[in-house]
């Protein structure tokens, strides 16, 4: 396989219809497989091939080998803690201080607090030695605020995010005047299975099996309707389009990398069937429409070429014939927020003015304009990693409080 920073560079602005902030896409780029690196020194351990998500034009995302972000923050906690690092969970970021100068010198909390009540936590304030690092993360599930940017993600779509994924870090930072970048661009993740809450497992399923070796038809027809490895976006506004829930169809041959589907069909969240017209009459699908499609779909890739929308076939496909054949709802829930505060190259906060907050840096979805749009699967991962190492590097030069 032929990668580079470019190629990834190029994939990451088509998908963010170019609203990438150029020099901060660039660098996630640059420094994507030194990440990847620094965590396997870490102990993280991946899967032994790359895989092929919607978006991207080669197979170059990793997977640890339990298929979990777990598998990359439990070794580094375990660095933290060789490290003697304190580490204060239960805490919630009430106020950024800052001198008289407009300096950052430490944030003011509230400890042992329970979510989402403040209240019954104890405040208190912590100075910073150097500067004040922000990873707060997005706001997918803040209904609130997230419908203040697009009325549409309201409280009927639901999300993939744990509960605490909520904007205060972000708007902490806009009283400081940070700059706020396309908060307006809210992800939903066309994966997602609408029978099963929050993030579930059953995405796993479509990613692994239904996109890259299976099909995915809307029930009215029978027939696909988009390319199933296109960017999150295209595909999560074509299933909404169709007004009804999608399914994601692989056969035997196509599970073969799919984690935990015996928990998925324990669950029911996947359903498993002999036959395609058993799995039609299951999930209300038109059955001839069903059959022509597998027919056509595997047709195409014995020729080799999906003519009808353009998804690019793994080496391994197979045709859909192996039964059983799998089955699982799709219907979008809010995942990301591209938008937040402004970053440079330095992962310094930039203020409305184009100037750096002194003493403030941040990494991970809090920021905007790395993904433009449409942020590409796995490449969040590589944002946190890349900026979070820039900010850290960074914040440990700045001079320390007299």
């Amino acid at each position: 396989m032929e990668d580079s920073p470019e190629l990834m560079y190029q994939d990451a602005v088509k998908a963010g219809l170019g609203l990438n902030h150029p020099e901060l896409t660039m660098l996630m780029a640059r420094q994507s497989a030194e990440a990847v690196e620094w965590t396997v020194k870490l102990g993280v351990k991946y899967k032994d091939r790359n895989t092929h998500l919607g978006g991207h034009s080669v197979p170059r995302s990793y997977y640890t080998t339990n298929s979990s972000g777990a598998g990359i923050v439990r070794p580094q906690l375990a660095k933290v803690k060789e490290l003697g690092v304190p580490l204060v969970t239960r805490c919630y970021l009430d106020r950024i201080l800052r001198d008289d100068d407009g300096r950052v010198k430490g944030v003011r909390v509230y400890e042992d607090y329970r979510f989402p009540n403040t209240e019954n936590g104890k405040m208190k304030t912590i100075r910073a030695n150097r500067a004040v690092i922000m990873a707060t993360g997005g706001f997918a599930q803040d209904i609130a605020f997230r419908m203040l940017q697009d009325p549409k993600v309201d409280e009927k779509v639901e999300s993939t995010n744990q509960p605490g994924a909520t904007a205060e870090g972000l708007i902490e930072a806009l009283r400081l005047h940070a700059n706020p970048i396309q908060l307006s661009w809210i992800q939903l993740g066309p994966w997602a299975c609408p029978d099963e809450k929050g993030m579930g497992i059953g995405y796993i399923f479509a990613i692994t099996a239904a996109f890259p070796y299976g099909i995915m038809v809307a029930r009215e027809t029978g027939q696909r309707f988009v390319n199933e490895l296109a960017d999150r976006k295209v595909r999560a506004d074509a299933i909404m389009k169709t007004g009804a829930f999608a399914v994601g169809i692989a056969d035997q041959e196509g599970v073969f990398r799919t984690a935990k589907l015996d928990t998925m069909l324990e669950r029911g969240v996947v359903k498993k069937f002999d036959t395609l017209d058993a799995l039609a009459e299951a999930f209300n699908i038109q059955k001839d429409g069903l059959k022509k499609t597998v027919a056509e779909y595997n047709a195409s890739l014995k020729a080799g070429e999906d003519k009808a929308f353009g998804k690019p076939f793994q080496k391994d496909c197979k045709p859909i014939v192996s039964p059983p054949f799998y089955g699982m709802n799709l219907w979008p829930k809010a995942h990301h927020t591209m938008g937040g505060i402004q970053l440079n190259t330095e992962a310094q906060v930039i203020d409305l003015y184009q100037k750096p907050i002194p003493g403030l840096y941040a990494a991970g979805e809090i920021s905007g304009g790395v993904h433009g749009a449409v942020r590409l699967g796995s490449n969040a991962i590589t944002d946190c990693i890349v900026f979070g190492r820039i900010a850290g590097k960074n914040a440990a030069k700045d001079r320390p409080w007299a």
